[in-house]
C-alpha cells in the first residue's frame, strides 16, 4: 500500500505549520524526515497516521491492504508505552486481544515477533526489569504483531544512549531485510536518516515544506556505521540543516 499526499497544508489557529507538501510513501521503502526542531515533522506524521485532519489538501491510502494485516498504519513512539503490570509477552499480546483471532494463531504471531525482536528470553520480564533499548524492542515487536501496512516511526530511538542506538538500529535494519515494510522514520540524527532511508526529505523551518529529496539507492541492509558511500549524503544534508537551523534560531530571537 502507497500513501500519496496532495498539496497538504496544515495550522494551528492562527499559525501555519505545514506548506504544501506533496509526496509519496511508496510500499516496502523506508521515508526518512528530517528537519530543524519545531518544523512539523511529527505533526506530518500524525496527519499521515489519521491522528488529525489537515486543513486543507489529501492523504490517500493507494492499493489494498494483505489479508494478514491486522491495523493498517501502526505508530512507533520514543518513549516506548509499555503497561508496567504487563510482562513482556502481554505487552505484544495487547494489541491482539481486540481481534477474531484463535489462540493458536495469536501464539504463533506473539512467538513470531518475539523471535525476530530477540526478545523470546525476556517473555516474561516486566519494563521495569528491562534496559531502555529492551523497552523499545518490545514496542517495536508490539507494532510487527499487527502486520501493518505502514510503520510510523517518531524519533524512536532519540531517548537512548549511543551505543543502545547503534545496535537497536542493527537490528531495525535486519528485521526490514527480513521482510521489508513500509515505514516513516522522523529522527533529527542524520546518520539514522542515511543508513535507513531509501527516500529522504528534508523540512524547512515552520511552516515545513520540502526543501529537498534525496534517493540512496545503495541496498539498506549494506550500510554500515561508518560508511564512506554514505558521508557524502550526510554533509550535503547538514549543510541544507544548519543552514534552516540558524535561520530558524533568528527568527525565535526577532520575535
Amino acid at each position: 500500500m502507497n500513501i500519496q499526499i496532495k498539496n497538504l497544508n496544515h495550522f494551528y489557529d492562527q499559525s501555519k505549520v505545514l506548506s504544501d507538501i506533496n509526496l509519496e510513501i511508496m510500499s516496502g521503502q523506508i521515508l526518512s524526515i528530517i528537519g530543524p526542531s519545531g518544523c512539523g515533522k511529527s505533526t506530518l506524521l500524525r496527519l499521515i497516521g489519521g491522528l488529525e485532519k489537515p486543513i486543507s489538501g489529501e492523504i490517500t491510502q493507494i492499493g489494498s491492504q494483505s489479508k494478514a494485516c491486522l491495523n493498517p498504519i501502526t505508530y512507533i513512539f520514543q518513549d516506548f508505552a509499555l503497561l508496567p503490570w504487563r510482562t513482556v509477552e502481554e505487552n505484544v499480546s495487547l494489541v491482539l486481544e481486540d481481534h477474531s483471532l484463535s489462540l493458536k494463531n495469536k501464539r504463533a504471531i506473539i512467538d513470531d515477533v518475539l523471535d525476530r525482536t530477540k526478545l523470546k528470553d525476556f517473555s516474561y520480564a516486566l519494563p521495569k526489569q528491562l534496559s531502555g533499548g529492551m523497552k523499545q524492542r518490545v514496542a517495536i515487536a508490539r507494532a510487527l504483531a499487527v502486520n501493518p501496512e505502514v510503520l510510523l516511526m517518531d524519533e524512536p530511538l532519540s531517548a537512548l544512549d549511543s551505543q543502545t542506538r547503534e545496535l537497536l538500529l542493527e537490528d531495525f535494519i535486519n528485521l526490514w531485510d527480513r521482510k521489508p515494510f513500509t515505514a516513516v522514520y522522523i529522527t533529527h540524527n542524520l546518520s539514522e536518516a542515511v543508513r535507513l532511508g531509501n527516500k529522504i526529505i528534508v523540512l524547512s523551518r515552520r511552516p515545513g515544506k520540502i526543501i529537498e529529496t534525496i534517493s540512496i539507492e545503495k541496498p539498506i541492509s549494506d550500510r554500515k556505521s561508518i560508511d564512506k558511500d554514505l558521508d557524502e549524503y550526510q554533509k550535503h544534508l547538514w549543510d541544507i540543516m544548519h543552514d534552516e537551523a540558524r535561520a530558524a534560531d533568528a527568527e525565535l530571537l526577532n520575535v
